[in-house]
């Protein structure tokens, strides 16, 4: 059994750690390196981040994939026959599916939401959360710079639709690549919406990197992962959004 977990938690950490440093640092290279002056106007917060600042985000970030790919090899090898996985499309239908995902960003984000108002607590926050908005200006190597705390109720959410639900194996594996895409543009730094895009009847559903940079910079409000369903129901959406989200850059 200890063979068996070792060998499908290499098989993890080599996928989730080409995944962090292929994706964020591609968006690194072309925000902050190759298009930095070009594509300042932006740029949701003026000024850049510290090297050393980085540096840390990159040590958190290892820990983390550590954690991630411990979880990972559990469910997807030792705990496999008792969850909900199933490896043919055939066996529940294509539109069921093509269903699954909108249902595991919709788990996602509710999980997401109120574990992030749980780690605003003061003392979880001063003791956990903390490691995380040490990153005020956020990049792209903050998406997985956590306490290691933090890291595991990041990891949950991984057996929680694995035994929630049924689900087909590639499409969990392609809905945690998504949600790591999502989670490097909401640490960007840099607006990709289009102007206006938070007041159409889609937009205004939708988590942006201005909504997610604000809760860095001013550390409540804006809790939501991919929606702000939950920020806009439960009162949480910073009142400053729309403003900033006109304006695409915090003062």
């Amino acid at each position: 059994m200890q063979y068996i977990f070792f060998k499908a938690w290499l098989i993890a950490s080599k996928y989730i750690v080409l995944r962090y440093f292929i994706i964020a640092g591609i968006a690194y290279l072309m925000f902050y390196v190759l298009f930095k002056k070009g594509w300042f106007s932006k740029k949701i917060q003026q000024q850049f981040p510290s090297a050393r600042a980085k540096w840390t985000e990159i040590y958190h970030s290892v820990i983390t994939m550590i954690i991630f790919a411990s979880m990972a090899a559990i469910v997807f090898k030792v705990a496999l026959p008792q969850t909900q996985i199933y490896m043919s499309i055939s066996t529940n239908g294509i539109p069921y599916f093509i269903l699954s995902f909108p249902l595991m960003f919709l788990v996602h984000d509710t999980y997401f939401y109120w574990i992030h108002r749980f780690m605003h607590l003061p003392w979880i926050f001063k003791h956990v959360h903390l490691v995380h908005h040490k990153s005020t200006n956020p990049t792209p190597w903050t998406s997985y710079s956590f306490h290691i705390a933090e890291s595991i109720l990041e990891a949950l959410i991984l057996p929680i639709i694995a035994f929630s639900f049924p689900v087909h194996k590639g499409a969990l594996i392609f809905f945690l690549l998504m949600q790591f895409i999502y989670n490097v543009y909401g640490h960007l730094g840099y607006e990709l919406y289009p102007k206006g895009f938070h007041k159409t009847r889609i937009g205004k559903w939708i988590n942006t990197s201005v909504a997610h940079n604000m809760h860095h910079k001013y550390f409540n409000g804006n809790y939501g992962l991919y929606f702000l369903f939950w920020d806009r129901w439960m009162g949480t959406l910073d009142e400053r959004y729309d403003q900033f989200s006109e304006e695409r850059r915090l003062p």
